[in-house]
């Protein structure tokens, strides 16, 4: 009886303990039997709006404590602390007050994003600057050592808590928009304070997308937690859908694709070839995509479930033929965020600012202290200034310089939202260059591009010629592809341009978008999974790796070898680019199919489903690419 006792005291320890090593995921069976318990209790007052909320407002706090622990108290402080500024601003009559509390509040915000994720970027922009050696300490933790009087925390390095990027984001739209009025308001984004406590916090923490999004507006969510629970037959079969759906995608692409192939190359460069290493890069396009599209997918069908409906935050990104667009189709919530909280008020396309030209120096210059170089800060002081003096000059060049200044600083903060490294600044500053060349690029006639890229395959040839060095030889033949399809472009141009030449075009554009986005994400998974006190030194060193493998010397001889050894890989690649690329009609129609199937068919092919996702479950669960964002 002792024994008997002994284990269910176990059981219920570790059933609601805190597992640093084991966090709680969408992956495990221990999530699906949380959640079978949460839609059980749920049919209990599933009308009853306030019980109702009430309860999954709690129910979010014990999952966000069994994926990050004590750090639920800063996610409760966030929660509270946003909640009194959102009643705060109604009362505040004159312009100057209701800044002063957004102001307040944006800061409070930022400094608990910047403390926890930014600590080591700063300590290290600070020693290479003044020579110093300070060393990262958990002040906090200190502080909550002494609270208990013990040495219960530890203060030697700093743990980054799951989600707050997105539950931070989330706070501060809501104080921006409750700032900007309610329905009487001429702002369209305004809207009014959430009095009741439990709502907001329910909106807040509500957990199928507290730690990897999507970031939820609340005048598109607020409304429906006073609507009564509806689940129709249809909208239960597309749940099922989406549930299995990013499963499949996180277990079956995501997860194979990393542990089997992308993290091995990723961790050791060197020894792998040159074919490795591009296929690696190609094969984690697709992992990152899978993945957090993988998350997205669950958490829409898990809210669902229980009565509530998740933007959507992903349109087949690498259907894009450009770099502007795959940013209207990747993590659309967040593309959406920054256009309307730092693209639109730092002039957007109308006009500059001081921190249009702030923001671009300013990240030019952690750069250059980053490096122990100034030549990035002076190049980019010399241009910012020679574009500062266009504007001034050249009236009608004005508001697209803006519009690139400001699109260009965008671009670089949300890179440096991804994570604090320059690797993170250098994923996001190719993507605001990618998006400014193709804004060039598509006001070209055919033969000036021709031209413009033979000219750029010219130099790149010189320069791997007397230099050498693999990223010419990898930017060189990179270049020639594009100049072929210039060159075919141009011939194109001369005849009709009929159906079939539209849609070889638009083929050739989303291919080469691919690749240069493909080609960023060198940069961005140089600088994820990485120790914060280390990312700068072993995310640059890691990329470099990559770029001499991949544009060096190859054996030819042995790459139709090497492309059988990994052709379980290579061929869950095509696979999963070939279900991403198929047409959007065809997709809607078989999640309709799915969602309209009897029931019992229903039920075997979840089944099926279910037992094929097991057999690609690995021994050790991946955790989501985005909750170290």
């Amino acid at each position: 009886m002792a024994g008997l006792r002994e284990v269910s005291l176990r059981f219920l320890r570790d059933l609601f303990a805190f597992d640093q090593a084991h966090p709680l995921l969408f992956t495990q069976f221990y999530f699906w039997a949380f959640f079978a318990l949460v839609l059980a209790f749920l049919c209990l007052f599933k009308n009853k709006t306030l019980l109702r909320n009430a309860f999954l407002f709690f129910v979010s706090l014990f999952f966000y404590y069994k994926t990050s622990g004590l750090f639920l108290m800063l996610l409760v402080f966030v929660i509270v602390y946003n909640y009194l500024a959102g009643l705060l601003l109604p009362y505040c009559k004159r312009k100057f007050w209701r800044t002063f509390v957004v102001v307040t509040s944006v800061v409070v915000d930022l400094s608990l994003l910047c403390y926890y994720k930014y600590a080591y970027f700063i300590t290290d922009v600070l020693n290479n600057l003044f020579g110093t050696s300070f060393v990262v300490k958990d002040w906090i933790a200190s502080w909550g050592n002494s609270v208990v009087g013990s040495g219960v925390f530890s203060v030697d390095s700093i743990f980054l808590p799951v989600g707050i990027s997105f539950f931070i984001f989330q706070a501060i739209s809501y104080v921006v928009d409750v700032s900007r009025g309610g329905s009487t308001s001429k702002h369209k984004g305004g809207i009014e304070p959430v009095r009741n406590f439990l709502d907001f916090g329910f909106y807040l923490s509500f957990f199928p997308q507290l730690v990897a999004g999507p970031i939820v507006r609340a005048k598109e969510f607020i409304p429906q937690f006073h609507k009564p629970f509806f689940l129709g037959r249809t909208q239960f079969g597309f749940a099922i859908f989406w549930i299995l759906n990013g499963l499949a995608k996180k277990l079956i692409l995501s997860d194979y694709l990393a542990v089997n192939f992308c993290d091995r190359v990723f961790e050791n460069p060197l020894l792998y070839t040159g074919f490795e290493n591009l296929t690696a890069l190609f094969g984690y396009s697709l992992q990152v995509y899978a993945d957090f599209s993988g998350y997205t997918d669950i958490a829409t069908g898990v809210a669902m479930l229980m009565g509530f409906y998740l933007p959507k935050n992903f349109n087949s990104p690498y259907k894009a033929r450009n770099a502007g667009e795959f940013w209207k189709r990747w993590h659309i919530s967040l593309s959406k965020w920054l256009q309307d909280y730092l693209y639109i008020p730092l002039g957007g396309n109308r006009n500059g600012t001081f921190g249009s030209y702030a923001i671009i120096l300013g990240i030019a210059f952690l750069a250059s202290a980053l490096a122990g170089s100034w030549w990035v800060f002076g190049s980019v002081l010399v241009l910012t200034v020679i574009i500062a003096l266009l504007i001034a000059l050249k009236k009608n060049w004005r508001k697209e310089l803006i519009s690139d200044i400001n699109r260009m600083d965008t671009m670089l903060l949300g890179g440096l939202w991804h994570g604090a490294s320059w690797n993170f600044m250098i994923w996001g500053g190719l993507n605001g260059l990618g998006m400014l060349i193709y804004r060039f690029w598509a006001s070209c006639n055919a033969y000036f591009k021709v031209l413009v890229i033979g000219l750029i395959v010219a130099a790149f040839g010189a320069l791997k010629y007397y230099f050498g060095a693999p990223v010419f030889n990898m930017f060189f033949w990179w270049t020639v592809i594009i100049l072929l399809g210039a060159f075919v472009g141009m011939l194109f141009h001369k005849v009709k341009k009929g159906k079939a030449v539209r849609w070889i075009s638009d083929a050739w554009a989303v291919l080469m978008t691919f690749i240069f986005i493909t080609f960023t994400r060198l940069f961005f998974r140089s600088g994820s999974n990485l120790d914060p006190a280390e990312a700068n030194e072993k995310a640059w060193s890691t990329a470099k790796n990559m770029v001499n493998q991949i544009g060096g010397q190859w054996d030819w001889s042995l790459v139709p070898q090497m492309a059988w050894q990994h052709r379980s890989i290579i061929l869950v690649f095509i696979v999963g680019m070939l279900i991403h690329w198929l047409p959007e009609n065809f997709k809607r129609r078989y999640r309709i199919w799915f969602a309209k199937m009897p029931l019992a068919l229903m039920v075997l092919a979840c089944m099926v489903a279910v037992f094929i996702i097991c057999q690609f479950i690995t021994a050790d669960l991946q955790s989501f690419i985005y909750f170290q964002f």
